[in-house]
Formats: structure tokens, C-alpha cells, sequence
């Protein structure tokens, strides 16, 4: 799916807009699911890999946008992912410098945000068609989305599987602790995805999961 843009008709609330909501990365798109299940025991976890995506995914879509009059097509995805692995070095140091506590439990995640799809396919689809600033409007709309679905899927998973929020107990009662396995956060995403798409459908007349623009 292409975002190429006419130059007179930007909005950039509805570019924020699509990309939260309509394309969200996780519930709609369901693309760079991995985070989703392996960071999501806590919402502190979840919540420090977001805003790490945010920067990533916001520098990455600007720069692309800026050079791409300079990226020669064939070989537009070797260069997409030099600058994704430029950005995630920057945050992967600044990280393990001054959130040592965070980065011994999401150091792994950060590293291979290298490889999360979520990051190219904005760079692809939207970034190297568009001008700098619809460019940043939409890695940022794009990445609040996947905070706000791992912050969602994290609450979830930590009130019911540890009884806490952020650390602080809220349920004196005993915890589901399938909800921090693996298998709770398949479930969990599962049927948040169903909640979203069923809403979406029932109400705004959408197609579900993936027809935002497919995976």
C-alpha cells in the first residue's frame, strides 16, 4: 500500500490519525508481534521499549524523507536498514548509559528493533514518498500506536498475572501467573485484536485485521 501524497491536500492530524489508529502496527496491521509477547510482563517494560520505538521510528521515517531524492531505488532497503541500525545503536547506547536497570531486562528488544517490520514498512510505504515533516507525523502516529498497544496489552498482563501496576500491588489476591508466560500474552493480544476489530467493524464499518493495508 503506497501514502504518496498530494501536496495540496496534507493533513497532518488525519496522517497522526490513520496511523494510530487505522494502521495501528499491532491491532490492525499485526506485524511486529514479538515485542508484543516478550516485553509485555510489566507495563514499565512495555512502556520504555515504546517510547524507544517512538524515537527510532520518528528519526527513521525523517531521514529517509530527507534523502529520499538521493536513495536509488534497487537499493532503497539496504539503505532503509542502515539507517534503522544508525538510530537503534543511538538509543541502544544512551539506554545501557543511563537506564542500566531497564536495559538489563529490554537490552536484548532494543537491539533487534533493527529488525521489527513495523520500522521499514513505514520508511517504505510512506517516508520515502513523502516530504520530511507528513513523514514525521506519520512515525509518529505510527509509534504512538505501538506504545499505546504495548502499554494496553501490559496492563493487562501484569494486573492479572502479578497482581501490580508498575510494581505496586492492586489485587491482594492470587495472580493468573499464566497471564507473564508467553501464553498469556498471545491471549491477551488475541483478544484485544478481536475487541478493536469487532468495534471497528460494528461500528465504523471496517474489514478487521489487515485490512488497514494487509502484513
Amino acid at each position: 500500500m503506497e501514502h504518496q501524497l498530494p501536496e495540496e491536500k496534507v493533513s497532518y492530524l488525519k496522517i497522526l490519525k490513520t496511523a494510530i489508529f487505522k494502521e495501528n502496527v499491532i491491532f490492525r496491521l499485526v506485524i511486529s508481534l514479538c515485542p508484543s509477547i516478550a516485553v509485555t510482563n510489566s507495563v514499565r517494560n512495555g512502556f520504555l521499549l515504546g517510547i524507544a520505538v517512538v524515537f527510532v521510528q520518528v528519526m527513521v521515517n525523517v531521514t529517509v524523507a530527507a534523502l529520499r531524492r538521493f536513495i536509488h531505488p534497487r537499493i532503497r532497503i539496504p539503505i532503509f536498514m542502515l539507517i534503522i541500525s544508525g538510530w537503534v545503536t543511538i538509543v541502544d547506547m544512551i539506554m545501557a548509559a543511563y537506564a542500566r536497570a531497564a536495559y538489563k531486562e529490554i537490552g536484548l528488544y532494543i537491539q533487534i528493533i533493527v529488525a521489527f517490520a513495523s520500522i521499514l514498512a513505514r520508511a517504505e510505504m510512506f517516508a520515502s514518498k513523502n516530504k520530511v515533516l507528513p513523514s514525521f507525523f506519520d512515525g509518529l502516529g505510527s509509534s504512538l500506536g505501538f506504545l499505546g498497544a504495548l502499554v494496553t496489552i501490559s496492563f493487562f498482563r501484569e494486573l492479572l498475572g502479578k497482581g501490580t501496576l508498575l510494581g505496586h500491588t492492586i489485587v491482594n489476591a492470587k495472580p493468573l501467573l499464566i497471564m507473564v508466560m508467553p501464553t498469556g500474552g498471545f491471549l491477551v493480544v488475541g483478544l484485544l485484536m478481536g475487541f478493536f476489530n469487532w468495534i471497528d467493524m460494528r461500528f465504523y464499518g471496517g474489514k478487521g485485521a489487515g485490512g488497514a493495508g494487509g502484513h
